[in-house]
């Protein structure tokens, strides 16, 4: 039961996504030093052993996500985490992932790119992590927390859905949100029972006299295009129960921002403060980038109402708002690439610059 008065303490984002894997019944953890998750690495290798699990400081990101995959396939809950770069290194064992229907969370703490960038917070991976990002057809579930609270409910969550849908799950988040510290109430109470871990399709020995196999490799005429088509069964499903997103302002908005992550917070303060001034301006922030929350943003777009979406990008997710909205409204973008914050100041002159 939830306490009328939960207990919140200070802690760092990158801290609390540790946490909340073990209270998801994380039990293996394999990674790679990279800037700026590194916490997130540190606080595993300490948590890890303390819950009778298993840490590995990988050789290499290549390795980390590989050892990932033998963990998922004997049915642990396993998680890696990396920033920009690294994450790039891992894509073709997210692909092996995805292609032999293993569950796994894998964070990313976006930095600025392209190449080795710089070590400060960006969006610039959207297009990565939306798009599967790996070779092959398949998709990640992708989840955008924008508080040191959130990092803890949606890692929670990710290991649910990695889960229920045998699906690789992305956290996607910024060097901002791991480095800030924030109050947060971790809810001890909801901790995972690791004796739910039931998966019969686990290579967990041959008790059965069964025989499993797990595999990517299909070879025979149509074996590969009805697993692709099973794939997409699962990931209609998804799109159909998951879509995730908080909307303010929505009944009266003239201009709508769109903004996920720091973005959002950002976008948030600069429509309260036109609000505060009379001007009818609304947000919509995406939760879960994939799905993306498509059928909320198409309706406003019947309304006669502007949209103005904001990354820490070149425009990436404007691309799925301008999907959304079919040609129906105009769509405006702003963004600040390279690491840069784009400032509620400068929010402000491009709404009025719009309106």
């Amino acid at each position: 039961m939830k306490k009328d008065n939960p207990e919140k303490i200070l802690m760092v984002g990158n801290e609390v996504i540790g946490e909340a894997a073990v209270s998801a019944g994380c039990r293996f953890y394999a990674g790679y030093p990279i800037t700026p998750q590194n916490e997130l690495t540190a606080y595993m290798s300490k948590r890890m052993p303390e819950v009778g699990g298993v840490f590995i400081q990988a050789e290499s990101e290549l390795a980390a996500i590989n050892m990932v995959f033998g963990a998922s396939c004997v049915g642990e809950r396993a998680m890696t985490s990396s920033s920009s770069p690294g994450i790039s290194l891992k894509q073709e064992g997210i692909s092996y992932l995805a292609g032999c229907q293993l569950p796994a969370v894998i964070v990313n703490m976006t930095r600025g790119g392209p190449g080795l960038g710089n070590i400060a917070p960006a969006q610039s991976d959207y297009f990565q992590a939306t798009r599967g990002g790996g070779h092959g057809d398949y998709r990640t579930v992708v989840l955008a927390p924008n508080s040191v609270q959130e990092l803890f409910d949606l890692t929670y969550l990710a290991f649910g859905l990695a889960d229920e849908y045998r699906v690789p799950v992305i956290i996607l988040g910024d060097g901002a949100l791991g480095q800030m510290a924030e109050p947060v109430e971790l809810e001890p109470h909801i901790r995972y029972k690791l004796t739910n871990n039931k998966k019969d399709w686990a290579l967990r020995g041959n008790k059965t006299g069964k025989h499993k196999i797990i595999r990517s490799l299909l070879l025979g005429k149509g074996a590969l295009e009805r697993h692709n088509r099973r794939l997409e069964e699962v990931y209609n499903k998804i799109k159909d129960k998951e879509v995730r997103f908080e909307g303010f302002y929505l009944d009266d908005a003239k201009l709508i921002l769109v903004a996920f992550g720091t973005s959002s917070r950002i976008c948030k303060k600069a429509m309260e403060v036109l609000r505060s001034e009379g001007e009818k301006i609304g947000m919509i922030r995406p939760i879960t980038l994939w799905p993306f929350p498509y059928d909320i943003i198409n309706k406003k777009a019947e309304d006669n109402v502007k949209f103005l979406t904001v990354e820490m990008n070149m425009g990436q997710m404007v691309e799925d708002v301008r999907l959304a909205v079919e040609g129906k409204a105009p769509v405006h973008f702003y963004g600040r690439p390279g690491g840069e914050i784009p400032t509620e100041k400068e929010i402000i002159e491009q709404i009025r610059g719009i309106i």
